[in-house]
């Protein structure tokens, strides 16, 4: 009795049909984990939303200052009191002035001598460069007692594109307290900072508000075009094994 061996040409499918196996499992596995992101987005979202909604409260003290973490407190509403040192004021380049404002310009950031001690940096919104000069504002250089509310929000972190900054010319390329408190020797500082409301100033200016609230969410699309890869490719091989059989 003779026993017949299988086509040789059913061998050469062997190693095809493998390496889509391992390929179709991996774009299965990024569609899976761009759901996994989807759901932790929409969750962060959700909690930003609500901190940023929700009533003013108090500044954290300075005892809590070591132990937040950013997790914590970013987009948390909040007010403050205390005395701005305008004449450590500095700008903030941006290439946008932030929410609703497209065009680039300069966010004013002002320390905050809080009345419960140490300080604070403020974000009191965007001038367009015509108007970095505070002397051209004199009016929204508040000299008395402020009452600041506006979210918290975490330092940012620099990156291979991010210019150098100016601290002589007092220009800054990032939200950064260390490095401005650093250039004024504020201490102690706060190690977040301010994003103030869009309230009256004298003058116009800053415009605060500059909170840009909406965060790109592409992850449901992502995870669709990994499994539709994954799909593609399976339809695609079995095609062929079907033809050559």
């Amino acid at each position: 009795m003779t026993v017949q061996k299988p086509p040789v040409r059913v061998f050469r499918l062997v190693g095809p049909a493998i390496l889509t196996l391992a390929a179709v499992s991996i774009f299965l596995g990024l569609g899976f984990w761009q759901l996994r992101r989807l759901a932790w987005k929409e969750a962060l979202i959700a909690a930003i939303e609500t901190r940023a909604d929700a009533p003013a409260q108090p500044l954290p003290g300075i005892s809590d200052w070591p132990n937040l973490r950013p997790d914590d407190y970013d987009y948390r509403h909040v007010t403050a009191r205390g005395f701005f040192e305008n004449d450590k004021e500095t700008l903030l380049f941006r290439p946008s002035g932030g929410a609703g404002l497209p065009e680039p310009g300069y966010h004013v950031l002002t320390p905050l001598r809080l009345n419960t001690g140490g300080y604070v940096i403020v974000n009191r919104g965007y001038v367009p460069p015509e108007r970095k000069d505070k002397q051209i504002r004199v009016a929204g250089l508040l000299s008395g007692e402020a009452i600041v509310t506006g979210l918290l929000r975490q330092p940012e972190t620099r990156n291979l594109f991010t210019p150098p900054d100016d601290p002589a010319a007092a220009l800054y390329f990032t939200r950064d307290p260390v490095a401005i408190g650093k250039r004024f020797a504020l201490a102690p500082l706060a190690p977040f900072t301010i994003d103030a409301d869009d309230e009256p100033i004298p003058g116009g200016w800053p415009r605060g508000g500059t909170t840009i609230r909406q965060f790109p969410n592409n992850h449901l699309s992502y995870a669709l075009t990994w499994f539709g890869l994954a799909l593609m490719l399976l339809a695609a091989v079995t095609i062929v094994a079907w033809k050559k059989n």
